[in-house]
């Protein structure tokens, strides 16, 4: 009988570890994923350790070379956390632009004020849910999602918000979970070739998945110009970043 309670305290504590660690509370609900990021938001970049050429070298440089043709390019960073991706940008000589972030952790908003302050003129971070975005159609040259669409209610419908607030022609860039950690997110995760057709349905073309991290591809794709038509397959690509640690 003691063997069979431990058993069972044991099996609680690994589905409680998987609810709260693993999965990131997608799985108990939003309160909860955005109280664990209220929670952690202070030493948030203590645990993520990004590295600053890294950065703008995989989701800095890519976004500007896709947006090369744009004159200061305004961006939507959605679920925006603490502002990897719009100081990514910011420290390019090149980027002239104007970014939005956007996320529903107040914790991790106020983090990412403090780490931008000096460049407030050329960002505005507000809290605002991702699925249901309060712009108007075609807004954006560009939008992001980095990190966070495993961790959205219906992810296909955050993507279709996104891309309704693309400008045609404008770009989208986003993260799909990937490796053991895919497995930890059922429903929410998925393999590279049903992202990759799930953008197409929801109106892209020119889909390109690249290695980003261990845990990460990358995803870009493109909203097209009225005379042009979403690309009905796509080869599935995959390149290999030297971050893979």
């Amino acid at each position: 009988m003691t063997w069979a309670l431990g058993l069972l305290t044991l099996s609680a504590g690994a589905v409680l570890y998987w609810l709260l660690i693993l999965s990131e509370g997608v799985y108990l609900g939003r309160r909860v994923v955005i109280a664990l990021y209220d929670r952690c938001a202070s030493r948030y970049d203590r645990i993520k350790q990004a590295l600053p050429h890294e950065d703008a070298h995989y989701l800095a440089r890519p976004l500007l070379t896709a947006l090369s043709e744009v004159n200061s390019p305004l961006i939507l960073d959605v679920a925006v956390g603490t502002g990897r991706l719009p100081l990514a940008l910011l420290r390019q000589w090149d980027f002239t632009g104007r970014i939005v972030g956007l996320d529903l952790s107040r914790h991790m908003l106020h983090v990412g004020q403090r780490r931008m302050y000096a460049q407030r003129h050329r960002l505005g971070l507000i809290r605002e849910d991702a699925m249901t975005l309060p712009f108007p159609a075609g807004a954006f040259d560009a939008v992001t999602c980095v990190e966070t669409l495993e961790l959205l209610p219906t992810p296909r419908d955050a993507l279709a918000e996104m891309v309704r607030v693309l400008r045609p022609g404008g770009q989208l860039l986003v993260t799909n979970r990937v490796g053991l950690d895919a497995c930890f997110f059922p429903g929410r995760a998925y393999r590279p070739e049903v992202l990759e057709k799930m953008l197409q349905t929801v109106g892209l073309m020119k889909v390109r998945t690249r290695r980003w991290q261990v845990h990460y591809d990358l995803v870009e794709a493109q909203k097209p110009q009225p005379n042009e038509e979403p690309a009905r397959k796509k080869a599935h690509s995959r390149g290999v970043s030297t971050s893979d640690v």
